[in-house]
């Protein structure tokens, strides 16, 4: 069986076993029997295979194997005490255990990927290619590894394939961030000349892009979006263990969500261990570009220290000191309004996730119907509570600009960045999101 062909059973034939597995019209051993004859025992060698084949591969193996590790576990009596059983009835071509086999397909896409799902396979790959603009330019292209139009899911339902792209939308448009803000932490960088200013200002209606694209999709009906019951029961339980301790594909995983926390700064103590303990699940250069931001000098630390100030100085000032400290460097404007927008835009994700997870939960609780048994909904998959995201959401309001809010609210124009965002071929918008594959 060719990769191509391995696709078609993915999109196709897979979601019909879950949807029939799910809704208890099918055994769950079905699915291991119909994997076997239609994909396990036609396998190619990896050593066949190109690194973007097998990065396709990877895709679709992913699914597989979430399918097969949540069927199992939610079937068996002690199955999430010992996940990685439910993956001993499959071997491709009768003797490559599967999890030997995925781990040396991810191995040969040359990216460091996961020995399991990842939020890299299950989002960026999986998801075609989308290009940011910004007036008219192309500002950043977030490739996927497909160019069919197509996105995989477990059940093959539309809520599933909007929230893998609004998910993917979200990483493109901080990687259109992060690729303004970057540049601002080369050695001797200017960041309060015009050219560091107007980088800033870009990066901050960016991100108020990204705030209004999240805030819409919460405001949508269920039938436009996803409803919660759906995330909760069917699309987040497929996020299950493949051993344990292993970390399950998550948002959290983001990493130009996790670089832009570390450009700016966040105050939150041991954030940086808990960003490193995800580290696993990421691809290598992604360990590597976190890994050197989280031991360089923030953005605000330089801007500060270009200005002769620090935290301290900066936060003991009174209002007149800062008023002329403003006065005589206006870029500080700028620079605050960029760290006001990104705490908004972590307020709209904490919006949705209360939206989607926390309150529906918390209803649950109340009426004593109780939790999953299989991934908690009381938490994200890798263990974000609510009262976590709350208090990292409150730990960038806490910039370290954040002093100069009484001097500046008020005072200064509204914050840029509500213009707006649309896809392609939507209202006119400086902000653009395109589909191309």
């Amino acid at each position: 069986m060719v990769p191509e062909q391995v696709g078609y059973w993915v999109l196709h034939e897979l979601p019909r076993l879950n949807q029939a597995i799910l809704q208890d019209h099918a055994p769950p051993e079905l699915l291991v029997t119909e994997l076997h004859e239609h994909v396990l025992d036609h396998l190619p060698e990896v050593t066949q295979l190109t690194p973007a084949q097998a990065q396709q591969l990877v895709v679709h193996l992913g699914f597989v194997g979430a399918s097969v590790a949540r069927h199992y576990q939610e079937h068996t009596a002690g199955g999430t005490e010992h996940p990685e059983r439910a993956f001993d009835p499959l071997t491709v071509d009768d003797r490559i255990p599967f999890r030997t086999y995925f781990a040396t397909l991810a191995a040969h896409t040359g990216t460091g990927h996961y020995e399991r799902d990842s939020y890299a396979s299950l989002v960026r790959w999986n998801v075609g290619t989308i290009q940011v603009r910004l007036h008219d330019e192309v500002v950043a292209e977030l490739p996927g590894v497909f160019d069919d139009g197509r996105i995989r899911s477990y059940t093959g339902t539309p809520g599933e394939e909007r929230f893998f792209l609004l998910v993917k939308q979200g990483e493109a448009i901080e990687l259109a961030v992060n690729c303004f803000l970057e540049p601002l932490t080369r050695e001797h960088a200017d960041l309060i000349g015009e050219s560091a200013r107007h980088r800033v200002r870009e990066a901050t209606l960016l991100l108020g892009a990204m705030r209004k694209l999240f805030i819409e999709f919460g405001s949508l009906p269920a039938e436009q979006t996803m409803d919660a019951e759906m995330f909760m029961d069917v699309f987040r339980q497929f996020a299950a263990h493949w051993v344990p301790g292993d970390i399950p594909p998550s948002g959290a995983l983001d990493p130009e969500a996790l670089k832009r926390d570390f450009l700016l700064g966040i105050a939150e103590p041991d954030y940086d261990q808990q960003a490193r303990r995800l580290f696993p699940a990421l691809l290598e250069r992604e360990r590597t570009e976190i890994d050197d931001l989280i031991t360089a000098p923030t953005l605000p630390q330089r801007l500060l220290a270009e200005i002769g100030l620090d935290e301290s100085a900066l936060r003991l000032s009174d209002d007149g000191d800062l008023r002329r400290l403003v006065a005589h460097h206006p870029a500080l404007v700028d620079w605050y309004r960029l760290l006001a927008m990104h705490a908004r835009v972590s307020g709209a994700h904490l919006m949705l996730s209360k939206k989607f997870l926390f309150k529906p939960q918390r209803q649950r609780d109340a009426e004593g119907i109780g939790d999953q048994h299989l991934v908690s909904n009381r938490a994200g998959t890798t263990g974000m509570t609510e009262s976590f995201l709350e208090r990292i959401t409150r730990a960038r309001q806490n910039h370290a600009l954040a002093p100069l809010r009484s001097v500046l609210i008020g005072e200064n124009p509204a914050l840029p960045g509500t213009e707006g965002v649309r896809s392609a071929r939507g209202a006119t918008a400086p902000v653009v999101l395109e589909l191309t594959g």
